[in-house]
């Protein structure tokens, strides 16, 4: 009886001390927790120099068939951490900050319309010595990922696009609904109160995260306000659909019915834009699918490229015959 108890006060002393530490040390306590998520996730942070004089930092791991993860706007490559866990043990994953956000070059007078940035993408696909690769992405993420299908399609082999931007032709989103009305953008950070309010905006089903890391977290999207301001304006003034339309590249389309930024129905209508396609639609989720339900994602995700690869097997056997 007295070890039953020695080890619940030990339990409720170690509890108060992980409080203790974050509230006291949150810098240090949102650090360990990311690296501790890195960690799990075999991914590890890397960077590098491109010719073009950019600077990329991401995250790698794994082994197999190139992946690569491309952010939404005002996130960073950590959006991916959680889903990469299952990732991993299949494919080479790699996840970018794109240039102008995370620890990548902040250009302030670079050209960030969704072709560059699919270009700047490329070239660093290339320096890591990848020719052919798969891409995945959510919202801007997904968005730069149809605009390198595009203009690069015999590079890239399958498409993953978690609630992508470019579609406009939907009906209005709350999001673009909120802008209407009220001129503020529900995205845009300038102090921890909003960051903390598009955190819960953006996410149905969010994770926890203690408000002393949440306000670590929102120092980032403060300070890159003003890039952030600049780079929003060119992404919603900016459609995709005319690029898009006829993209035979097979593509998982996922999205969140409880997506407030997006709406729901762009999902119909990218599919019929795009042949070999399919949708899955994740009931009670919102704009991040895979930080609101990292494993059911990535189930998703392995089961699509489970039936891919039967069916590049079915269609070089009719070939061979």
């Amino acid at each position: 009886m007295r070890i039953v108890k020695a080890v619940a006060v030990l339990i409720i002393i170690c509890i108060f001390a992980g409080i203790g530490f974050v509230y006291l040390a949150p810098q240090k306590a949102t650090s360990l927790a990311m690296d501790t998520e890195r960690l799990r996730s075999g991914l590890t942070r890397k960077e590098i120099n491109l010719p073009n004089g950019l600077h990329y930092v991401y995250l790698e791991g794994g082994k197999g068939e190139p992946l690569i993860l491309l952010h939404g706007f005002g996130a960073n490559k950590d959006n991916f951490v959680r889903t990469a866990k299952f990732l991993t043990p299949r494919y080479r994953v790699i996840i970018p900050d794109h240039i102008g956000f995370g620890e990548s070059s902040h250009p302030q007078d670079a050209d960030y319309k969704t072709g560059t940035q699919a270009a700047r993408v490329r070239t660093l696909a290339q320096a890591l010595g990848i020719t052919k690769v798969h891409l995945g992405g959510n919202s801007m993420g997904g968005q730069i990922c149809l605009m390198y299908a595009f203009f690069y399609p015999d590079e890239v082999k399958s498409l993953w696009l978690l609630d992508p931007g470019g579609i406009w032709s939907a009906p209005k989103s709350e999001f673009q609904e909120m802008i209407a009305k009220t001129g503020e953008n529900p995205l845009m950070a300038r102090n921890e109160d909003e960051f903390a309010k598009t955190f819960t905006f953006v996410m149905s089903d969010h994770p926890f995260v203690p408000r002393p890391m949440l306000n670590v977290m929102a120092q980032e999207r403060i300070r890159n306000y003003d890039l952030e301001m600049r780079i929003i304006k060119e992404l919603g003034a900016e459609s995709i659909e005319k690029y898009v339309n006829g993209i035979k590249t097979p593509a998982l389309i996922v999205w969140g019915d409880k997506d407030r930024v997006i709406s729901p129905a762009t999902a119909e209508i990218l599919h019929k834009m795009m042949p070999a396609s399919e949708v899955i639609m994740m009931k009670g989720i919102g704009h991040l699918p895979m930080l609101e339900q990292p494993r059911r994602s990535a189930e998703d995700y392995l089961k699509f490229r489970e039936k891919l690869g039967k069916d590049i097997i079915q269609t070089k056997e009719q070939e061979d015959k």
